[in-house]
C-alpha cells in the first residue's frame, strides 16, 4: 500500500531544503485520488503552521501541455497567502527551486459557488472582477521531469502568484477575447489570447468549481482563481523582469532578485 504521508514529507522536505526530488510516481502507483490527497496533506499542514487557502489555480489548460503529458483534462492546485506577492516589490528567487513564470487572467468571486454543473456564465455572474496576473510555477520534482500525478501531488507545480491593479467588472469585457504581451526582460517573450486557455478563462474557472464540488469543497467570496496561462511559461532568476500587458487588464509585472 503506497504511503501518502510519506511522498508528502518527501515533497515537503525538498520545498524546505531547496533540492528537487524524484518524481513520486518513480517509487510508487497513485491513483489521480492519491495525488490529490497528497497535494491536501501538504496544504493541510501549511494552513496549520499559519497559511491560509486564498484561492485556487487550473493547470494544464493548454491544449500541448495535456497532450505533452498524455491527458485529456486539466489539474487544480490551492493557492495560499503565503505565495502572493505585492506588485512593486522583488520577490526573492531563492524561495523557489526551478521558477518559470507565465502570464494569466485571474478571477476574484464576488458571490460562493457550491451548486452543480456551474457553467461559464454561472462564473461571470459570480465573479467580482477580472484582474491581470502572473503565475509563478515551480517544481519540487528534479528537472521537471513530470506526469499528471507527480504534477498532482505536487501542488499543481505551484510557486507564487502577482496580481496586478485594475479590476475589470465580467459584464465590461469578454475574457475569451483578451490579448496578452508577455516580455521577459524587455524583449517579448510570447503573445497569446484568452482563447487558448480552455476556450475561455471563464470555462477554465467553471471547470475547477465543478471539480472542487465534486469533492465536497465550496468556492467563497474573495477567492481567486488563476484560470491558465495564456502563453507558454519562461524560467526566471535573479535579475529577472516578467512583464504581461492585457488588453482592457493593463499590465503586471513581477522582479526577481
Amino acid at each position: 500500500m503506497t504511503d501518502l504521508t510519506t511522498i508528502a514529507d518527501t515533497l515537503q522536505h525538498a520545498y524546505a531544503t531547496g533540492v528537487p526530488v524524484p518524481p513520486p510516481t518513480a517509487g510508487a502507483e497513485l491513483t489521480l485520488d492519491d495525488a490529490y490527497a497528497v497535494q491536501l496533506l501538504q496544504v493541510r499542514r501549511r494552513v496549520e503552521a499559519g497559511s491560509g487557502v486564498v484561492g485556487y489555480k487550473v493547470g494544464l489548460t493548454s491544449e500541448a501541455m495535456r497532450r505533452q503529458l498524455g491527458v485529456d483534462a486539466p489539474d487544480f492546485g490551492h493557492l495560499l497567502s503565503d505565495m502572493a506577492h505585492h506588485e512593486g516589490i522583488a520577490i526573492p528567487a531563492a524561495r523557489y527551486l526551478q521558477p518559470r513564470a507565465e502570464p494569466e487572467v485571474a478571477l476574484v468571486l464576488g458571490k460562493p459557488l457550491h451548486h452543480k454543473d456551474v457553467s461559464a456564465s454561472d462564473i461571470a455572474a459570480a465573479a467580482a472582477y477580472a484582474v491581470a496576473a502572473i503565475e509563478v510555477i515551480d517544481s519540487r520534482i528534479a528537472n521537471w521531469r513530470i506526469g499528471l500525478l507527480d504534477t498532482v501531488a505536487d501542488n499543481a507545480s505551484s510557486g507564487g502568484f502577482v496580481l496586478g491593479r485594475v479590476r475589470m467588472a465580467l459584464d465590461r469585457f469578454d475574457p475569451a477575447a483578451v490579448r496578452c504581451v508577455f516580455e521577459h526582460n524587455g524583449v517579448v517573450a510570447a503573445i497569446g489570447g484568452g482563447a487558448t486557455v480552455l476556450g475561455s478563462p471563464l470555462a477554465s474557472a467553471a471547470w475547477l468549481a465543478n471539480e472542487l464540488i465534486g469533492r465536497g469543497v465550496a468556492l467563497a467570496p474573495g477567492h481567486v482563481i488563476l484560470t491558465g496561462s495564456l502563453t507558454a511559461a519562461v524560467p526566471v532568476g535573479p535579475g529577472d523582469t516578467v512583464t504581461a500587458t492585457f488588453d482592457r487588464l493593463g499590465a503586471v509585472t513581477a522582479r526577481f532578485e
